[in-house]
């Protein structure tokens, strides 16, 4: 593939956000750990790795997209890429704040690269940052980002982007040492400001994704710090961290104009604190703790067109033992609302996955949560799954949940898993039973092609039918009915007892019809059963036991 000049840039942002996500996935548990402000919930880190997260499955999306073309993606489109995925994935307090410091970054960094670039883009970062932030506290990543932004700026004249990357991030971590002299709950702790911490592990990251080398001095946490005034030193008016605080925390992405925007935040203002607002362009992620979550949607409802709506009840985990967790549960990913209403009415926790908008592995972990048992299946049903499901799977083993990942590459194969699923079995037989059932399903898919394009079959052209089986093209053909019957010869010619069809939204009934009599006219021992898949993709999936 022709390189460009704009190539290096748009691979150093793939490269930060791979390092970050990688650092932060082996500092999560102790970045949750001294989570203590402005809710003591233990989530920072996992909040923080999480819109990480997010914020890398948009730019591997970008170069995804340029994988099949001549271009490469510049860096404007890597580090917009990078900010928008932080948005719209973006988790808690911490997580929200972090996307407003990626979109600083990236409103500068899209105009332009070098060491001043960079320094104006941390400059940015910071103001935007604060700005967001209702009531700014000091002793916060706010403040971690304004004295990395300033360490940036003294910079030597003419610095690189490596130079003025690493100024940043010792200004960050000598700043996030001295947080607890200036928050009294850090104090009380004895802890370090985790969203703090967590910036300084992102711009660690940024060091060796410009550099080629990480940070010369790894950040250690500091001996806990004890204010002059002992333990029981007064806290400044406000909120510090310590009170029972609002019931619920809110967040949704939100679709509004900028006077919607400025009156919802004086609402919301009204209603809680920890109030956050990020983004912009008609896109906005609102972060707000509440006591009447129904009023913080219903101001949203008003603003705009509100999604992605998450209410956590912080005073059931405080005030309320939660009920004993069921024996077992199944976690399934499918691909229409059709197959999860079926895998509902069979007892499991779907996660829907949207064409072109596979579920990240909080998500996935969501799901494993509120399932609410000891052991967990997870089927993930997609072959590029497999590591958002892992990781998911370690995020719920962390709270203590046992999780069996199942190696599901398509629904049918989770279908046939959850057809064997049986409770009362020991935990691992049951795994082995219903990883044996899916390994014995065969799968295969229709796809209109959208383009000419080399398969494993031949050329194809742009409005063929494609015929995969097990992940591969294996016959092209004009029409759906046709290919469906020339694959269902193929997969039958080795074998089967039961065939499934699922039928996509706008795929006729009649055509499951015609193929239930093309098999038993071929197949007379095959017995045949059809699902509605609802909107899927595929205008039809298959699969042979």
């Amino acid at each position: 593939m022709p390189q460009t000049a704009d190539e290096p840039d748009a691979v150093a942002v793939r490269s930060w956000c791979s390092l970050a996500l990688e650092a932060l996935g082996r500092e999560r548990e102790a970045i949750d750990a001294i989570n203590v402000y402005p809710v003591a919930d233990g989530d920072t880190g996992t909040n923080l790795y999480l819109t990480v997260e997010s914020a890398a499955a948009a730019v591997e999306a970008v170069f995804a997209a340029h994988e099949t073309g001549t271009s490469v993606p510049s860096a404007a489109d890597a580090v917009r890429a990078m900010a928008h995925g932080a948005l719209i994935g973006a988790r808690g307090n911490s997580g929200t704040i972090l996307a407003q410091l990626l979109r600083g970054m990236a409103g500068v960094l899209a105009e332009g690269t070098g060491g001043d670039r960079m320094r104006l883009a941390l400059d940015r970062a910071a103001a935007w940052a604060r700005e967001a932030v209702a009531h700014p506290v000091e002793g916060t990543v706010l403040t971690v980002a304004d004295r990395a932004a300033a360490a940036a700026g003294q910079a030597p004249p003419g610095a690189d982007t490596a130079e003025v990357a690493r100024a940043a991030y010792e200004g960050a971590r000598t700043a996030l040492d001295a947080t607890p002299g200036q928050l009294p709950a850090l104090a009380r702790a004895g802890v370090v400001d985790a969203g703090g911490r967590g910036l300084v592990t992102l711009l660690g990251a940024l060091v060796e994704a410009v550099s080629g080398r990480g940070p010369e001095r790894p950040y250690e946490a500091p001996v806990p710090f004890v204010p002059a005034g002992g333990e029981d030193a007064e806290c400044p008016a406000g909120d510090d961290g310590a009170g029972g605080g609002p019931a619920f925390e809110v967040i949704y992405l939100l679709e509004a104009g900028d006077e919607a925007v400025d009156r919802l935040r004086a609402r919301l203002d009204a209603l809680g604190d920890s109030l956050v607002v990020v983004g912009g362009d008609g896109l906005w992620n609102v972060h707000v703790h509440v006591d009447d979550a129904g009023a913080a949607v219903e101001a949203g409802v008003e603003a705009g067109r509100p999604y992605r709506i998450r209410i956590t009840h912080f005073a059931a985990d405080r005030d309320r033992a939660r009920p004993e967790p069921a024996g077992r549960a199944v976690v399934v990913v499918v691909p229409g609302d059709g197959l999860a209403a079926l895998c509902r009415e069979a007892g499991a926790t779907t996660v829907l996955a949207r064409p072109g908008e596979p579920p990240a592995s909080g998500e996935l972990a969501d799901a494993v949560r509120r399932a609410h048992a000891r052991e967990v299946v997870l089927l993930p049903n997609d072959a590029d799954l497999r590591h958002t499901a892992a990781a998911a799977a370690e995020q719920a083993r962390a709270q203590g949940i046992r999780v069996a990942v199942i190696p599901t590459r398509a629904a049918v194969q989770g279908i046939a898993a959850l057809a064997v699923h049986e409770p009362d079995r020991s935990f691992d037989e049951d795994v082995v039973a219903m990883t044996s059932a899916a390994g014995a399903t065969r799968y295969a898919e229709l796809a209109v092609a959208e383009r000419q394009s080399w398969t494993t079959a031949g050329i194809c052209q742009a409005g063929d039918v494609l015929g995969l089986i097990d992940g591969d093209v294996a016959v092209i053909g004009q029409d759906v009915p046709g290919t469906a019957r020339k694959v269902l010869d193929r997969m039958l010619a080795a074998g089967g007892e039961l065939v499934t069809l699922v039928l996509g939204e706008n795929t006729p009934p009649a055509l499951a019809e015609a193929l239930e009599q093309h098999v038993r006219d071929g197949h007379l021992a095959v017995d045949t059963t059809t699902y509605r898949g609802g909107h899927q993709g595929a205008p039809l999936l298959i699969g042979v036991e």
